[in-house]
Order: C-alpha cells, then structure tokens, then sequence
C-alpha cells in the first residue's frame, strides 16, 4: 500500500509541474507576441519587452529606480497606517452602536463617492506641493473603505459568539479582546488587501501632480522629457511589481495561526 502511494505520489508531481508553470509560460507567449508586434510596427506601438528591460536597467544605473520606488512606498505606508489607526476604531464603534450608525451613516454615504484626486486641489492648498499631500490623498482614499469594512465585519460577527462573550460575564475590554478583534480580524485583513490596492493606486495618480519624485512623477516626467514612453512602461511595470508584492504580503497575515481558522473552508 505504501509503495503504491509514493508511486502515485511521483505521477502526480510532473502534472503538478506543469500546473505551476501555465502561467509562467502564457506571460511568455504575451510577451514574444508583444515583442514581434512591436518589431514590426515601431511607430505605432508602445516599445517592446527588450526596450522596457534596458529602461529599467538605466533607471537602475542611475539611481532613480530605488529612489522613486522607496519615496512612493514611504507614502504609501504613512497614508495607509493613518487611515488604518483611525477608520478601523471608529468603525468597530460605529458598528457596535447602532444609534451612532444611523446619526453617522448619512454624512459617511455623501463622503464615501467622492474620488480621492478630487481632494487634489484642496489637498495642495492645505499642505503644499510635497510628501503630506500625497499622503493625505491616500489617507482619504484609505479612510473610508477600512470604515466601512470594520462597520461591516462588526455587523457580521455571529451572534453566538456575542452570547457567548456575555454569559461568562466578561467585562467590556475582556469582551472587546477576546471576542470582538478575533472576530472581526479576519475580515479586517480581506478590507486591508483592497484597501491597500486603492492606497497604491492613489499614490502614482497623486504623485503625478502634487510632488515630484515616486513611480507616478517617473512616468509624467518619462513622457514630458523627449517621449520616453520606454520608462514609461518600464514605470508601470515596477509599479504593478510592487502591487503584487505588497498583495503577497498581505496574504501572509492570512496565515497567522490565531485568524487562520477563518480561511479553512477556502
């Protein structure tokens, strides 16, 4: 029985392989495909995978790659941990009163469509052309999704839990770290890899006007400064890069033991 089992064990490691290498080898065809196209045509497409590699490696040999790509995750980082620190409280309180929720949801629904970069002007005359414009930009475009997200993941914690929590009497700090946060963690994190996705996408929108430095402010100067629309790309690119990354760990805190358990079914 056993020799059988690591017989089919080893059958199924070349299936395995091949499972894992699809993806890899569909960017491949999109990529030779880009390429041949973009040979042929030279004028009239965007320049090729190969003209995108030398534009990274310039941008690497000066020194701008690191640089821009640090100035833009710095942001990120104070926008998004700003939001986080005060939408999520505010939200798991709101969530939890509802009399707050009906006096404050009204106010939440006219600010939440407002698009970030509308914030722009009024952000440049609060803080200047800088980094705590940028910032402030992600805050907004953070603040209200991670409200609304711990709104919600209050509203869906099960009911027995809540029971639970009340009939061994816990006082309300006990309640609020022993059967509310682990609760609702799970949720939170599903909120903070969207979230965090929007914060990304607000900075390079932001750092295209209001400061000047980052991947957004690499790619308007690529185009502004002779057409390099080769750094262009090669701008996108690291930037959809680092999205990944920071998704990937974001993912990670899926497998932390204590909100693991959330995630079994999937």
């Amino acid at each position: 029985m056993g020799v059988a089992t690591e017989v089919q064990g080893e059958a199924r490691q070349p299936a395995r392989l091949l499972i894992a290498l699809r993806p890899v080898a569909f960017v491949a065809v999109l990529l030779f495909v880009w390429q041949i196209a973009a040979a042929r045509h030279p004028d009239q497409l965007l320049p090729g995978p190969v003209a995108v590699v030398h534009g990274i490696v310039e941008l690497l040999r000066q020194g701008l790659l690191l640089k821009y790509a640090v100035a833009s995750l710095f942001r990120v980082t104070w926008g998004f941990l700003l939001a986080a620190v005060m939408a999520v409280p505010l939200g798991l309180a709101i969530g939890w009163y509802r009399r707050a929720e009906l006096a404050i949801n009204p106010l939440l629904q006219i600010f939440r469509p407002i698009s970030p970069l509308a914030w722009i002007p009024i952000a440049i005359l609060w803080f200047g052309v800088g980094d705590l414009a940028a910032i402030f930009l992600i805050f907004v475009g953070c603040f209200f999704p991670l409200l609304l997200t711990a709104m919600s993941a209050v509203h869906n914690v099960p009911a027995t839990y809540i029971d639970a929590g009340r009939n061994f009497g816990l006082s309300t700090s006990d309640f609020v770290l022993r059967v509310l946060y682990p609760a609702v963690i799970p949720q939170l994190i599903t909120g903070c890899r969207i979230t965090l996705g929007i914060a990304w996408l607000v900075v390079v929108a932001a750092e295209m006007i209001s400061v000047n430095s980052g991947l957004g402010f690499l790619i308007i100067d690529a185009r502004n400064a002779g057409n390099r629309y080769d750094l262009v790309i090669a701008g996108m690119v690291i930037i959809g890069l680092i999205g990944l990354l920071l998704d990937l760990g974001m993912r990670q805190m899926e497998r932390v033991k204590s909100v693991r358990w959330s995630y079994a079914g999937e």
